[in-house]
């Protein structure tokens, strides 16, 4: 009998297939038509928004992954804060949600019900609805969520829709990819992994909710593609972004753990997706592995008016939230982003 979850190779959102390889496949579907479909698939955006009214629109998401950390409750609140993030990303409010279940059927199944208590626990948090969901036996557990939310048309935040001149904030600490895999390394690191932990559990619900009363002009939440993937996404043909490293909130030690070559596979993935439209001034390589790291559950990026920068970065801290305004939008040069400095 299983008496608990081992971690898999490539758990939480390292698991995500590597953006290069999903382009080349989805750039060969068929583009919907429905002028109701505000954002679709054409711009890499977090979740699908529906125009239902000239009031009312319908968010949709989906995402599930094996599991990251060895505690099946504290994996259901991470798979599940991590699904319901993209509602968030896009300025909406989760109203209902479905589990995705993949399981052993060999398995106790006691390991199964504090995964889902724990999916349970963040949706309620929410304010959302469980109302179902699908299961499958499978030979490694996987658990995800399909969150379906609303938003008012007029107010949706998409990912590229940035100003030149908007200050970037970011709302959560990167590292969780490099401290996750140390700790599957053994390392003994348990502090980190508690932080690592605390951030991937926390919704961005309070975060998204802090920026309502300010002048967003893009959004996007980091997960698989890391810092610099998600970044890129941000960026339209006639942008450029120049990021302050040293400014970069970072879980503690994950410079070490970089340094110690505690790297993953997603990780070199996003890397080589990268190649060509990023450039590292006065770097070093355990900044770039930060750039690169794969995030579960990662923080909001939102570009900003510049003058409500500052206000926003303090109000999130208050929130005891690990943010700090990391970079501008500057009109497109030779490069899609700098990186200056080490973090």
């Amino acid at each position: 009998m299983q008496e608990e979850i081992k971690f898999c190779t490539g758990g939480g959102c390292t698991a995500k297939l590597g953006s290069a390889v999903l382009s080349r496949i989805l750039e060969k579907l068929p583009k919907p038509t429905d002028p109701n479909l505000l954002i679709g698939t054409e711009s890499s955006d977090d979740a699908a928004v529906y125009k239902l009214n000239d009031e009312l629109a319908m968010v949709q998401t989906v995402d599930f992954f094996p599991p990251m950390v060895e505690d099946p409750y504290i994996f259901g609140q991470i798979a599940a804060a991590n699904a319901l993030s993209d509602v968030y990303a896009m300025g909406g409010r989760p109203i209902t949600a479905l589990n995705l279940v993949c399981f052993p059927e060999n398995w106790d199944m006691n390991i199964l019900g504090k995964i889902l208590q724990g999916g349970q626990k963040k949706i309620t948090e929410a304010g959302a609805s469980l109302v179902g969901g699908h299961s499958i036996a499978d030979s490694e557990v996987k658990y995800g969520l399909s969150v379906t939310g609303l938003i008012n048309p007029k107010k949706v935040r998409a990912n590229n829709t940035a100003h030149v001149g908007d200050k970037l904030i970011l709302t959560k600490p990167l590292g969780v990819g490099l401290t996750c895999a140390a700790i599957r390394a053994g390392e003994n690191a348990e502090d980190s992994l508690d932080e690592a932990i605390k951030s991937m559990t926390t919704l961005n619900k309070y975060a998204a909710e802090a920026a309502d009363e300010f002048e967003i002009h893009a959004c996007t939440d980091i997960t698989g593609f890391g810092f610099a993937g998600h970044l890129h996404e941000m960026l339209r043909p006639d942008l450029s972004a120049r990021i302050y490293a040293e400014s970069l909130p970072k879980i503690d030690k994950a410079r070490f753990f970089a340094e110690e070559f505690y790297l993953t596979a997603a990780a070199q993935r996003n890397r080589n997706a990268a190649e060509g439209r990023i450039k590292f001034i006065k770097s070093d390589f355990a900044t770039e592995e930060l750039i690169f790291d794969p995030q579960t559950s990662g923080g909001l990026l939102f570009a900003i008016k510049a003058e409500h920068a500052q206000l926003l970065e303090q109000k999130l801290i208050n929130l005891g939230l690990n943010s700090a305004i990391v970079g501008e939008i500057m009109p497109q040069i030779d490069v899609e982003i700098i990186i200056e400095g080490k973090i």
